[in-house]
């Protein structure tokens, strides 16, 4: 064992001269240890609501989405529907519209988007598991055109789905040269009969109607044509890779999105959440050090006799400081090692038991108590950020101390 990390373990275990010195030294630890369960508690809720926001975006959203670069269409006579579908792990290749669209029921309406899918979308089980009365996801019946409006568009729309034959008003923008004085001229216009809602990630259900591709190509004049290819694969395949097939297949003419990039606005507002959370957690750690400064800087005075019998046989000021500054650090490390092993215990009891309940614990809530989801990662960046910060308080307070002491000693003599 080095010499410094030595004396400096010693000086923290070993009973102090003045009570009051090892009263404040633990303070400190206690200081840092609540600093750093906060930290590593509070990024792994972060990271349990981006789990739990990212596992409802999937649902509805296509593992892969292909757009045009060029203009707002693709031509499905010309797409190679075929070569993508063999590529391994892909399930469905399916084309979709979504087009923006004017929603009314009765004295009620609400701008959205609807989006027009294939038959195919029966068959996906985690679109299927959306649907939140048991009715199967058709977008066709006894010659009716059924549309399936998100939770939240219902609401605003005022949709009763057990209601029979509930039904909503469409008015998409009519292409070519329309007259913006005339709604007649100016949209297409049709009805949707509506029997079922969907519920996935608010954003979503607030402003999205799903109906049937045929029908909303019809009413918009896409004759062969899609705005988006959507691409549904297995669960175990590296997107990664098909990306990259795809796009080397494709070529420059197209964009291909992974769930990330379909949503990358919301994506990075989360991350943002979490870096500013994170900063300012890192702050109360700051404030926490204090404790250290105040208890090195009355052990510096302590361990006067200390330094000067170190002195006498030898050692330079940079052992000396050397010392301290490890007393120091070694107060702030173990203060942050005990915070991370209870923030960890306690991020899996949470996870397990959800005693942290969000609300009132009536489940009016998605969830009934708050997510976590533990990262390596994020115990990593708790931990380096304990060191730099108890790091750089000791190195200064030390040296500041130090240097007091030796003005001093220079005074008396």
């Amino acid at each position: 064992m080095k010499l410094p990390l030595y004396i400096a373990q010693r000086y923290l275990l070993a009973k102090k001269s003045h009570n009051l010195i090892n009263i404040i030294t633990w303070i400190s630890i206690v200081s840092v240890n609540v600093a750093a369960f906060a930290m590593i508690f509070v990024l792994s809720v972060f990271n349990g609501f981006e789990v739990v926001i990212s596992d409802m975006i999937h649902q509805l959203s296509p593992d892969l989405k292909i757009t045009a670069v060029k203009g707002k269409t693709i031509d499905l006579r010309m797409f190679p529907f075929n070569d993508l579908q063999k590529i391994k792990n892909i399930h469905y290749v399916l084309p979709s519209i979504t087009e923006d669209a004017l929603f009314r029921n009765r004295d009620k309406q609400q701008i959205g988007q609807i989006k027009g899918v294939t038959k195919e979308y029966n068959e996906i089980d985690r679109i299927k598991g959306t649907l939140l009365n048991d009715t199967v996801f058709t977008l066709k019946d006894v010659n009716m055109d059924f549309g399936i409006p998100g939770t939240g568009m219902a609401y605003f729309l005022g949709i009763d789905i057990y209601k029979p034959y509930s039904h909503v008003q469409v008015y998409v923008p009519r292409r070519g040269n329309a007259s913006s004085f005339s709604l007649e001229n100016s949209f297409n216009s049709d009805q949707l009969f509506v029997n079922s809602v969907f519920s996935t990630q608010q954003d979503i259900d607030e402003r999205l109607v799903l109906a049937s591709y045929q029908w909303l190509a019809d009413l918009v004049g896409y004759d062969s044509l899609a705005t988006e290819i959507e691409i549904f694969t297995d669960q175990k395949a590296d997107l990664r890779k098909i990306k990259k097939d795809i796009k080397s297949m494709l070529g420059d003419n197209f964009k291909v999105h992974d769930q990330y990039e379909q949503q990358e606005t919301l994506y990075k507002m989360m991350h943002s959440e979490k870096l500013a959370v994170y900063l300012i957690l890192t702050f109360i750690l700051i404030m926490a050090t204090f404790n250290v400064i105040g208890s090195l800087s009355m052990l510096i005075i302590d361990k006067r006799k200390d330094i000067s019998v170190l002195k006498s046989i030898g050692a330079d000021i940079k052992l000396i400081n050397k010392i301290f500054v490890t007393e120091g650090l070694l107060i702030s490390i173990v203060g942050g090692i005990i915070g991370l092993i209870f923030g960890i215990m306690a991020v899996v009891l949470q996870r397990q038991y959800g005693f942290i309940h969000l609300g009132d614990g009536t489940g009016s809530y998605v969830i009934d108590a708050y997510p976590v989801a533990l990262k390596f990662g994020d115990i990593i960046l708790v931990f380096v950020t304990i060191a730099i910060i108890g790091g750089a308080a000791a190195f200064f307070t030390v040296r500041q101390s130090l240097k007091k002491l030796k003005d001093t000693s220079l005074n008396e003599r």
